[in-house]
Protein backbone atom coordinates (compact mmCIF):
# COMPACT_ATOMS: atom_id res chain seq x y z
CA UNK A 1 0.00 0.00 0.00
CA UNK A 2 1.34 3.42 -0.92
CA UNK A 3 1.56 6.05 1.76
CA UNK A 4 2.05 9.79 1.35
CA UNK A 5 2.34 12.76 3.68
CA UNK A 6 1.44 16.42 3.68
CA UNK A 7 0.61 18.71 6.56
CA UNK A 8 0.14 16.95 9.85
CA UNK A 9 -1.91 13.80 9.38
CA UNK A 10 -1.92 11.02 6.83
CA UNK A 11 -4.90 8.76 6.19
CA UNK A 12 -4.25 5.62 4.18
CA UNK A 13 -6.47 2.84 2.98
CA UNK A 14 -9.02 1.70 0.42
CA UNK A 15 -11.95 3.73 -0.78
CA UNK A 16 -14.30 0.83 -0.16
CA UNK A 17 -16.88 -0.43 -2.66
CA UNK A 18 -16.48 1.13 -6.07
CA UNK A 19 -18.95 1.56 -8.88
CA UNK A 20 -18.35 0.27 -12.43
CA UNK A 21 -18.41 2.02 -15.78
CA UNK A 22 -17.01 5.41 -14.88
CA UNK A 23 -13.38 5.96 -15.78
CA UNK A 24 -11.21 5.55 -12.73
CA UNK A 25 -14.11 4.00 -10.81
CA UNK A 26 -13.30 0.39 -11.54
CA UNK A 27 -14.36 -2.84 -9.98
CA UNK A 28 -10.92 -3.32 -8.42
CA UNK A 29 -10.00 -1.93 -5.04
CA UNK A 30 -7.97 1.24 -5.28
CA UNK A 31 -5.50 2.51 -2.72
CA UNK A 32 -6.34 5.97 -1.47
CA UNK A 33 -4.33 8.38 0.66
CA UNK A 34 -6.15 11.22 2.35
CA UNK A 35 -4.33 14.05 4.07
CA UNK A 36 -5.88 15.79 7.07
CA UNK A 37 -4.99 18.55 9.52
CA UNK A 38 -5.75 16.75 12.75
CA UNK A 39 -4.76 14.30 15.43
CA UNK A 40 -4.11 10.58 15.45
CA UNK A 41 -7.30 8.56 15.09
CA UNK A 42 -9.28 6.30 12.81
CA UNK A 43 -11.87 6.85 10.12
CA UNK A 44 -14.27 4.23 8.85
CA UNK A 45 -12.45 1.23 10.19
CA UNK A 46 -14.72 -1.01 8.20
CA UNK A 47 -13.32 0.59 5.05
CA UNK A 48 -9.71 0.00 6.05
CA UNK A 49 -8.73 3.60 6.78
CA UNK A 50 -6.20 4.51 9.43
CA UNK A 51 -4.99 7.95 10.46
CA UNK A 52 -1.64 8.73 11.99
CA UNK A 53 0.08 11.93 12.98
CA UNK A 54 3.04 13.02 10.86
CA UNK A 55 6.13 14.17 12.78
CA UNK A 56 6.11 17.80 11.81
CA UNK A 57 5.47 21.04 13.71
CA UNK A 58 1.89 22.18 13.83
CA UNK A 59 -0.09 25.03 15.34
CA UNK A 60 -1.79 24.46 18.65
CA UNK A 61 -5.35 23.22 17.92
CA UNK A 62 -8.12 25.63 18.82
CA UNK A 63 -10.93 24.72 21.19
CA UNK A 64 -13.88 23.16 19.42
CA UNK A 65 -17.18 21.47 20.22
CA UNK A 66 -18.54 18.38 18.52
CA UNK A 67 -22.32 17.96 18.61
CA UNK A 68 -23.76 14.50 18.00
CA UNK A 69 -26.86 12.52 18.99
CA UNK A 70 -27.00 8.92 20.13
CA UNK A 71 -26.74 6.93 16.90
CA UNK A 72 -28.20 3.50 16.14
CA UNK A 73 -26.90 2.33 12.76
CA UNK A 74 -27.48 -0.77 10.67
CA UNK A 75 -29.99 -2.86 8.74
CA UNK A 76 -33.17 -3.73 10.63
CA UNK A 77 -32.57 -1.06 13.26
CA UNK A 78 -36.02 0.53 12.81
CA UNK A 79 -37.57 -1.34 15.80
CA UNK A 80 -35.01 0.36 18.05
CA UNK A 81 -36.95 3.60 17.54
CA UNK A 82 -39.61 2.40 19.98
CA UNK A 83 -37.08 1.62 22.70
CA UNK A 84 -35.34 4.96 22.13
CA UNK A 85 -38.66 6.77 22.54
CA UNK A 86 -39.41 4.85 25.73
CA UNK A 87 -36.01 5.80 27.19
CA UNK A 88 -36.86 9.44 26.50
CA UNK A 89 -40.12 9.17 28.43
CA UNK A 90 -42.56 8.79 25.54
CA UNK A 91 -46.15 7.80 26.16
CA UNK A 92 -47.84 9.45 23.20
CA UNK A 93 -45.16 10.08 20.54
CA UNK A 94 -45.90 12.45 17.66
CA UNK A 95 -44.79 10.77 14.42
CA UNK A 96 -44.03 13.20 11.57
CA UNK A 97 -43.76 11.91 8.00
CA UNK A 98 -44.97 12.72 4.47
CA UNK A 99 -47.25 11.08 1.88
CA UNK A 100 -44.38 9.53 -0.11
CA UNK A 101 -42.82 7.83 2.90
CA UNK A 102 -46.30 6.78 4.03
CA UNK A 103 -46.88 5.12 0.66
CA UNK A 104 -43.56 3.31 0.97
CA UNK A 105 -44.86 1.69 4.16
CA UNK A 106 -42.19 2.72 6.67
CA UNK A 107 -44.46 4.72 9.03
CA UNK A 108 -46.88 1.78 9.24
CA UNK A 109 -44.03 -0.52 10.26
CA UNK A 110 -42.81 2.03 12.79
CA UNK A 111 -46.29 2.44 14.30
CA UNK A 112 -46.49 -1.33 14.83
CA UNK A 113 -43.23 -1.25 16.79
CA UNK A 114 -44.35 1.73 18.84
CA UNK A 115 -47.67 0.13 19.73
CA UNK A 116 -45.97 -3.17 20.57
CA UNK A 117 -43.88 -1.23 23.09
CA UNK A 118 -47.07 0.03 24.76
CA UNK A 119 -47.04 3.53 23.25
CA UNK A 120 -49.96 5.42 21.70
CA UNK A 121 -48.47 7.19 18.68
CA UNK A 122 -50.16 9.98 16.74
CA UNK A 123 -49.33 10.18 13.02
CA UNK A 124 -49.08 13.45 11.09
CA UNK A 125 -48.10 13.20 7.42
CA UNK A 126 -49.06 16.57 5.93
CA UNK A 127 -45.54 17.72 5.03
CA UNK A 128 -44.47 18.69 1.51
CA UNK A 129 -40.90 18.96 0.16
CA UNK A 130 -39.08 22.03 1.48
CA UNK A 131 -41.40 22.36 4.51
CA UNK A 132 -43.39 25.58 4.63
CA UNK A 133 -43.90 27.92 7.58
CA UNK A 134 -47.66 27.32 7.62
CA UNK A 135 -47.12 23.53 7.63
CA UNK A 136 -44.99 23.82 10.77
CA UNK A 137 -47.75 25.84 12.42
CA UNK A 138 -50.34 23.20 11.49
CA UNK A 139 -48.11 20.43 12.82
CA UNK A 140 -47.58 22.26 16.09
CA UNK A 141 -51.34 22.73 16.54
CA UNK A 142 -51.88 19.03 15.90
CA UNK A 143 -49.13 18.16 18.42
CA UNK A 144 -50.72 20.37 21.06
CA UNK A 145 -54.26 19.10 20.55
CA UNK A 146 -53.08 15.47 20.68
CA UNK A 147 -51.30 15.83 24.01
CA UNK A 148 -48.05 14.38 22.62
CA UNK A 149 -44.57 14.29 24.15
CA UNK A 150 -41.63 12.85 22.18
CA UNK A 151 -41.38 13.86 18.50
CA UNK A 152 -40.35 11.20 15.97
CA UNK A 153 -39.51 12.06 12.36
CA UNK A 154 -39.41 9.30 9.74
CA UNK A 155 -38.48 10.55 6.30
CA UNK A 156 -36.06 12.79 4.44
CA UNK A 157 -34.68 16.18 5.36
CA UNK A 158 -38.01 17.94 4.87
CA UNK A 159 -39.76 15.66 7.36
CA UNK A 160 -36.95 15.88 9.88
CA UNK A 161 -36.79 19.69 9.65
CA UNK A 162 -40.58 19.81 10.10
CA UNK A 163 -40.34 17.60 13.17
CA UNK A 164 -37.71 19.91 14.65
CA UNK A 165 -39.88 22.92 13.87
CA UNK A 166 -42.91 21.40 15.63
CA UNK A 167 -40.81 20.60 18.71
CA UNK A 168 -39.33 24.10 18.72
CA UNK A 169 -42.76 25.74 18.75
CA UNK A 170 -44.08 23.30 21.35
CA UNK A 171 -41.59 24.64 23.88
CA UNK A 172 -41.08 28.22 22.75
CA UNK A 173 -44.29 29.46 21.09
CA UNK A 174 -44.52 32.17 18.47
CA UNK A 175 -44.10 31.37 14.79
CA UNK A 176 -41.29 29.40 13.20
CA UNK A 177 -40.00 32.50 11.39
CA UNK A 178 -39.26 34.12 14.76
CA UNK A 179 -36.29 31.78 15.20
CA UNK A 180 -34.33 32.52 12.03
CA UNK A 181 -30.63 32.80 12.82
CA UNK A 182 -28.28 31.28 15.37
CA UNK A 183 -29.06 30.27 18.96
CA UNK A 184 -32.42 32.01 19.26
CA UNK A 185 -34.14 29.07 21.00
CA UNK A 186 -34.62 29.88 24.69
CA UNK A 187 -36.41 26.83 26.12
CA UNK A 188 -35.50 23.13 25.91
CA UNK A 189 -37.59 21.36 23.29
CA UNK A 190 -39.31 17.94 23.51
CA UNK A 191 -37.09 14.91 22.89
CA UNK A 192 -36.38 14.15 19.22
CA UNK A 193 -35.90 10.74 17.59
CA UNK A 194 -35.12 10.80 13.87
CA UNK A 195 -35.29 7.99 11.31
CA UNK A 196 -33.87 9.12 7.94
CA UNK A 197 -35.24 7.58 4.74
CA UNK A 198 -32.77 9.26 2.36
CA UNK A 199 -29.00 9.18 2.10
CA UNK A 200 -27.79 12.73 2.16
CA UNK A 201 -29.45 15.45 4.19
CA UNK A 202 -27.77 14.76 7.53
CA UNK A 203 -30.70 16.49 9.24
CA UNK A 204 -31.02 13.54 11.62
CA UNK A 205 -27.75 14.49 13.33
CA UNK A 206 -27.57 18.24 12.68
CA UNK A 207 -28.24 21.43 14.62
CA UNK A 208 -29.98 22.96 11.58
CA UNK A 209 -33.64 23.41 10.68
CA UNK A 210 -34.41 24.78 7.20
CA UNK A 211 -37.91 26.15 6.60
CA UNK A 212 -39.46 27.93 3.61
CA UNK A 213 -40.70 31.46 4.28
CA UNK A 214 -43.67 31.49 1.91
CA UNK A 215 -44.07 35.27 1.99
CA UNK A 216 -40.49 36.02 0.94
CA UNK A 217 -40.10 32.85 -1.17
CA UNK A 218 -36.82 31.97 0.47
CA UNK A 219 -35.55 29.42 2.98
CA UNK A 220 -34.62 30.47 6.48
CA UNK A 221 -31.90 28.78 8.50
CA UNK A 222 -32.51 28.08 12.17
CA UNK A 223 -29.42 26.86 13.97
CA UNK A 224 -28.83 25.85 17.56
CA UNK A 225 -27.63 23.04 19.79
CA UNK A 226 -31.21 22.43 20.92
CA UNK A 227 -32.05 21.13 17.45
CA UNK A 228 -29.57 18.24 17.55
CA UNK A 229 -31.80 15.15 17.88
CA UNK A 230 -31.49 12.98 20.96
CA UNK A 231 -31.38 9.78 18.92
CA UNK A 232 -30.85 9.01 15.24
CA UNK A 233 -31.92 5.54 14.03
CA UNK A 234 -30.34 4.81 10.64
CA UNK A 235 -31.73 1.74 8.92
CA UNK A 236 -30.35 1.41 5.35
CA UNK A 237 -33.43 -0.63 4.38
CA UNK A 238 -35.40 2.62 4.19
CA UNK A 239 -33.20 3.92 1.37
CA UNK A 240 -34.36 1.37 -1.20
CA UNK A 241 -37.73 3.08 -1.67
CA UNK A 242 -36.27 6.43 -2.76
CA UNK A 243 -37.05 7.35 -6.37
CA UNK A 244 -33.97 7.83 -8.54
CA UNK A 245 -34.22 11.63 -8.61
CA UNK A 246 -34.27 11.75 -4.82
CA UNK A 247 -31.41 9.27 -4.52
CA UNK A 248 -29.31 11.47 -6.83
CA UNK A 249 -30.28 14.70 -5.08
CA UNK A 250 -29.62 13.50 -1.54
CA UNK A 251 -26.37 11.79 -2.54
CA UNK A 252 -25.07 15.03 -4.04
CA UNK A 253 -26.22 16.85 -0.92
CA UNK A 254 -24.03 14.55 1.18
CA UNK A 255 -21.10 15.15 -1.17
CA UNK A 256 -21.62 18.91 -0.84
CA UNK A 257 -21.76 18.61 2.95
CA UNK A 258 -18.44 16.77 3.00
CA UNK A 259 -16.64 19.19 0.69
CA UNK A 260 -18.01 22.37 2.24
CA UNK A 261 -17.36 21.16 5.79
CA UNK A 262 -13.76 20.28 4.93
CA UNK A 263 -12.94 23.74 3.55
CA UNK A 264 -15.11 25.63 6.07
CA UNK A 265 -13.52 28.26 8.29
CA UNK A 266 -14.86 26.27 11.26
CA UNK A 267 -13.34 22.92 10.25
CA UNK A 268 -11.18 20.96 12.67
CA UNK A 269 -9.59 17.54 13.15
CA UNK A 270 -12.83 15.91 14.29
CA UNK A 271 -14.85 17.19 11.35
CA UNK A 272 -12.12 16.68 8.73
CA UNK A 273 -12.03 12.92 9.17
CA UNK A 274 -15.79 12.55 8.79
CA UNK A 275 -15.93 14.99 5.88
CA UNK A 276 -13.30 13.22 3.78
CA UNK A 277 -14.63 9.76 4.49
CA UNK A 278 -18.09 10.91 3.43
CA UNK A 279 -16.69 12.28 0.16
CA UNK A 280 -14.95 8.98 -0.53
CA UNK A 281 -18.06 6.93 0.21
CA UNK A 282 -20.40 9.04 -1.92
CA UNK A 283 -18.02 9.09 -4.87
CA UNK A 284 -17.51 5.35 -4.74
CA UNK A 285 -21.09 4.25 -4.15
CA UNK A 286 -23.70 6.72 -5.37
CA UNK A 287 -23.62 5.62 -9.04
CA UNK A 288 -24.04 1.98 -8.04
CA UNK A 289 -27.13 2.76 -5.97
CA UNK A 290 -28.65 4.41 -9.04
CA UNK A 291 -28.24 1.18 -11.01
CA UNK A 292 -28.74 -1.54 -8.36
CA UNK A 293 -30.86 -0.05 -5.59
CA UNK A 294 -31.13 -3.29 -3.60
CA UNK A 295 -27.38 -3.94 -3.26
CA UNK A 296 -26.83 -3.92 0.49
CA UNK A 297 -23.18 -2.86 0.45
CA UNK A 298 -23.49 0.38 -1.51
CA UNK A 299 -26.76 1.28 0.24
CA UNK A 300 -25.19 0.87 3.67
CA UNK A 301 -22.14 2.84 2.51
CA UNK A 302 -24.39 5.70 1.37
CA UNK A 303 -26.23 5.64 4.71
CA UNK A 304 -22.85 5.96 6.43
CA UNK A 305 -21.81 8.72 4.03
CA UNK A 306 -24.92 10.73 4.88
CA UNK A 307 -24.28 10.21 8.59
CA UNK A 308 -20.61 11.22 8.47
CA UNK A 309 -21.27 14.19 6.22
CA UNK A 310 -23.97 15.29 8.65
CA UNK A 311 -21.62 15.01 11.63
CA UNK A 312 -19.05 17.05 9.71
CA UNK A 313 -21.26 19.90 8.62
CA UNK A 314 -23.28 20.31 11.80
CA UNK A 315 -20.00 21.04 13.56
CA UNK A 316 -17.97 22.77 10.82
CA UNK A 317 -21.03 24.43 9.22
CA UNK A 318 -21.12 24.92 5.44
CA UNK A 319 -20.47 27.53 2.78
CA UNK A 320 -21.59 29.47 -0.26
CA UNK A 321 -23.11 26.50 -2.12
CA UNK A 322 -25.71 26.01 0.59
CA UNK A 323 -26.23 29.73 1.12
CA UNK A 324 -27.06 30.10 -2.58
CA UNK A 325 -29.00 26.88 -2.85
CA UNK A 326 -31.36 27.83 -0.03
CA UNK A 327 -32.49 30.88 -1.99
CA UNK A 328 -33.13 28.96 -5.22
CA UNK A 329 -34.95 26.19 -3.36
CA UNK A 330 -37.13 28.68 -1.53
CA UNK A 331 -38.07 30.44 -4.73
CA UNK A 332 -38.73 27.40 -6.92
CA UNK A 333 -39.54 24.68 -4.35
CA UNK A 334 -37.01 22.31 -5.91
CA UNK A 335 -34.90 19.47 -4.40
CA UNK A 336 -32.09 21.01 -2.40
CA UNK A 337 -29.43 18.46 -3.39
CA UNK A 338 -30.17 18.89 -7.09
CA UNK A 339 -29.47 22.64 -6.80
CA UNK A 340 -26.27 21.87 -4.87
CA UNK A 341 -25.13 19.61 -7.70
CA UNK A 342 -25.44 22.48 -10.17
CA UNK A 343 -23.81 25.12 -7.96
CA UNK A 344 -21.01 23.17 -6.26
CA UNK A 345 -18.44 23.08 -9.11
CA UNK A 346 -18.72 26.86 -9.53
CA UNK A 347 -18.30 27.52 -5.80
CA UNK A 348 -15.32 25.13 -5.65
CA UNK A 349 -13.52 27.14 -8.32
CA UNK A 350 -14.45 30.42 -6.61
CA UNK A 351 -13.19 29.28 -3.20
CA UNK A 352 -10.09 27.62 -4.61
CA UNK A 353 -8.95 30.78 -6.38
CA UNK A 354 -8.72 32.89 -3.22
CA UNK A 355 -5.23 31.82 -2.07
CA UNK A 356 -2.73 29.00 -2.31
CA UNK A 357 -3.72 27.86 1.19
CA UNK A 358 -7.40 27.68 0.25
CA UNK A 359 -6.58 25.80 -2.94
CA UNK A 360 -4.38 23.33 -1.05
CA UNK A 361 -7.40 22.18 0.98
CA UNK A 362 -8.73 20.57 -2.19
CA UNK A 363 -5.76 18.20 -2.53
CA UNK A 364 -7.05 15.74 0.12
CA UNK A 365 -10.56 16.09 -1.31
CA UNK A 366 -9.23 15.07 -4.71
CA UNK A 367 -7.47 12.13 -3.09
CA UNK A 368 -10.68 11.09 -1.33
CA UNK A 369 -12.35 10.97 -4.74
CA UNK A 370 -9.61 8.68 -6.06
CA UNK A 371 -8.20 11.32 -8.39
CA UNK A 372 -4.48 11.44 -9.26
CA UNK A 373 -3.64 14.14 -6.74
CA UNK A 374 -0.28 14.14 -5.02
CA UNK A 375 1.08 15.88 -1.94
CA UNK A 376 2.73 19.15 -2.83
CA UNK A 377 0.95 19.53 -6.16
CA UNK A 378 -0.29 23.02 -7.06
CA UNK A 379 -3.56 23.57 -5.31
CA UNK A 380 -5.23 25.03 -8.36
CA UNK A 381 -4.76 21.71 -10.15
CA UNK A 382 -6.60 19.92 -7.35
CA UNK A 383 -9.36 22.54 -7.43
CA UNK A 384 -9.89 21.93 -11.14
CA UNK A 385 -9.81 18.14 -10.63
CA UNK A 386 -12.45 18.25 -7.92
CA UNK A 387 -14.75 20.70 -9.71
CA UNK A 388 -14.56 18.66 -12.90
CA UNK A 389 -15.20 15.39 -11.09
CA UNK A 390 -18.20 16.79 -9.20
CA UNK A 391 -19.73 17.88 -12.50
CA UNK A 392 -18.97 14.46 -14.00
CA UNK A 393 -20.72 12.71 -11.10
CA UNK A 394 -23.69 15.07 -11.41
CA UNK A 395 -23.92 14.21 -15.10
CA UNK A 396 -23.79 10.53 -14.29
CA UNK A 397 -26.74 10.70 -11.92
CA UNK A 398 -28.79 12.97 -14.17
CA UNK A 399 -28.48 16.47 -12.70
CA UNK A 400 -28.99 19.40 -15.13
CA UNK A 401 -25.91 21.36 -16.16
CA UNK A 402 -27.29 24.80 -15.33
CA UNK A 403 -29.79 26.67 -13.18
CA UNK A 404 -31.68 27.89 -16.24
CA UNK A 405 -32.77 24.32 -16.90
CA UNK A 406 -34.56 24.22 -13.53
CA UNK A 407 -36.25 27.61 -13.87
CA UNK A 408 -33.83 30.30 -12.67
CA UNK A 409 -33.86 33.42 -14.86
CA UNK A 410 -31.29 36.16 -15.29
CA UNK A 411 -33.80 38.57 -13.74
CA UNK A 412 -33.80 36.47 -10.54
CA UNK A 413 -30.06 36.82 -9.94
CA UNK A 414 -29.97 40.17 -8.06
CA UNK A 415 -32.66 39.13 -5.61
CA UNK A 416 -31.17 35.65 -5.05
CA UNK A 417 -27.75 37.22 -4.44
CA UNK A 418 -29.02 39.73 -1.87
CA UNK A 419 -30.77 36.97 0.05
CA UNK A 420 -27.65 34.81 -0.07
CA UNK A 421 -25.66 37.43 1.83
CA UNK A 422 -28.00 37.02 4.79
CA UNK A 423 -27.75 33.22 4.97
CA UNK A 424 -25.93 31.84 8.01
CA UNK A 425 -24.06 29.27 5.92
CA UNK A 426 -22.11 32.03 4.16
CA UNK A 427 -20.36 33.02 7.39
CA UNK A 428 -18.05 29.98 7.31
CA UNK A 429 -17.30 29.99 3.59
CA UNK A 430 -13.50 30.07 3.24
CA UNK A 431 -13.65 33.09 0.92
CA UNK A 432 -15.64 36.22 1.64
CA UNK A 433 -18.03 37.20 -1.12
CA UNK A 434 -19.64 40.47 -2.12
CA UNK A 435 -23.09 40.68 -3.65
CA UNK A 436 -21.42 41.26 -7.03
CA UNK A 437 -19.35 38.09 -6.67
CA UNK A 438 -22.42 36.08 -5.69
CA UNK A 439 -24.23 37.49 -8.73
CA UNK A 440 -21.33 36.37 -10.93
CA UNK A 441 -21.50 32.87 -9.45
CA UNK A 442 -25.21 32.64 -10.13
CA UNK A 443 -24.70 33.83 -13.70
CA UNK A 444 -21.88 31.33 -14.29
CA UNK A 445 -24.20 28.59 -13.03
CA UNK A 446 -27.10 29.58 -15.30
Amino acid sequence: MQQQEEGNVVLTGSAGPVAPDHGHRGTVRRETVLVLDGETGTSGADEGYTVRAAHRPRERPRLSKFHAPEILFGPDSLPETAYAALRLGARRPFVVTDPGVTEAGWPAELLRHLRAAGLRPQLWNEITPNPKDHEIQAGFERYESSGCDVVIGVGGGSVIDAAKGVALLAANGGTILDYEGIDRIANPIPPLVMVPSTSGTGADVSQFCIITDTARLTKITIMGRALVPDVSVIDPRLLVTMPDWLNAATGLDALTHGIEAFVSLAHGPLTDTHALHAVALVHANLPTTMIRRHDDGPRTAMAQAALEAGLAFTNAILGATHAMSHQVGGMLDLPHGLINGVLLPHVIRFNGSASDADAARFVPIAQAMGLPARPGMPGDEAVDMVATEVRKLADEVGVPTGLAAIGVREADVPRLSRLTLGDACLTTNPRTASVEQIENLFREAL
